[in-house]
């Protein structure tokens, strides 16, 4: 590929980025993830109260299929969801013109593409639920089909390492005030600036904790060689529920999902693309 060629190729992908449409995928991405951290604290309430649902990306699916024009609202959701991956990829591939460190800006761009995936793979599991109505947490088997690779253990402990990382940098991120760096505030109306900064400081630091529990289970399953020990979120919460003072962790847990939805909210309207 010459040097014309790629560079007319990083134009045209800088140029599909600064779309409006691919921003409005983008926004509706957002909207999307708000809408299922919302259902999933919602779910996480019931249980609180005593409820027995499914308190994950399933669960938050299939109460959405449940609601009236459940099917189209599910539509929209993945329509979100691989838009806001493409807005992600794209960035990835041609930079973030906010962020003017080169070693910063790698690090960035590195970050978009696991969004990217992310959001993808949100995308095609709303595509399998709408197909199949298939909603389960496999979360064990994949960690045995891990295990049973060549250095599987070491894997699955490195992706918990990964995982704990993920959620100590999120809750970092909210103590620190970073969030609202990424927001464009000059849009926002005065009187919601520090509320909204401060509800996603709950937020990431709730987010950030069911991600590190999340670690903590994968660096169990690959200590003990033992793929029950690995769980996703709804099992995760389950394990809170179960413990000592549950229910006041578990109200914690509800304030710390539902905050994050708001803030997703307030990023849906106002993040800095």
């Amino acid at each position: 590929m010459t040097a014309d060629s790629t560079a007319q190729a990083k134009r045209a992908a800088r140029d599909l980025e600064d779309s409006d449409a691919v921003r409005a995928l983008a926004r509706l991405g957002l909207g999307a993830r708000s809408v299922v951290w919302l259902v999933i604290g919602l779910l996480l309430l019931s249980v609180a109260l005593g409820g027995s649902e499914q308190t994950d990306q399933g669960g938050a699916m299939r109460a959405v299929a449940e609601q009236p024009f459940g099917t189209v609202l599910l539509v929209v959701l993945a329509v979100g969801f691989f838009g806001h991956g493409l807005w992600r990829l794209l960035t990835a591939g041609v930079g973030h013109r906010t962020e003017s460190d080169p070693k910063k800006k790698w690090g960035q761009r590195g970050l978009s593409l696991v969004k990217g995936l992310v959001y993808l793979s949100l995308g095609l599991a709303t595509v399998r639920f709408l197909l199949d109505g298939t909603s389960s947490d496999q979360t064990q088997s994949r960690t045995a089909q891990l295990l049973g690779a060549p250095f599987g253990r070491l894997l699955v402990g490195l992706l918990g390492v990964v995982v704990i990382g993920i959620g100590v940098a999120m809750a970092v991120k909210g103590v620190k005030h970073d969030h609202a760096d990424d927001l464009e505030t000059s849009r926002m109306p005065a009187g919601l600036r520090r509320p909204a900064v401060k509800v996603g400081v709950v937020g990431l630091l709730g987010r950030g904790a069911v991600f590190a529990l999340i670690g903590v289970f994968l660096l169990r399953a690959a200590v003990l060689v033992d793929p029950s020990e690995a769980k996703g979120l709804d099992a995760v919460l389950q394990t809170v529920a179960a413990q000592p003072y549950g229910r006041v962790l578990l109200a914690l847990a509800v304030i710390g999902v539902l905050a994050y939805a708001a803030w997703s909210c307030v990023e849906t309207l106002y993040k800095r693309l």
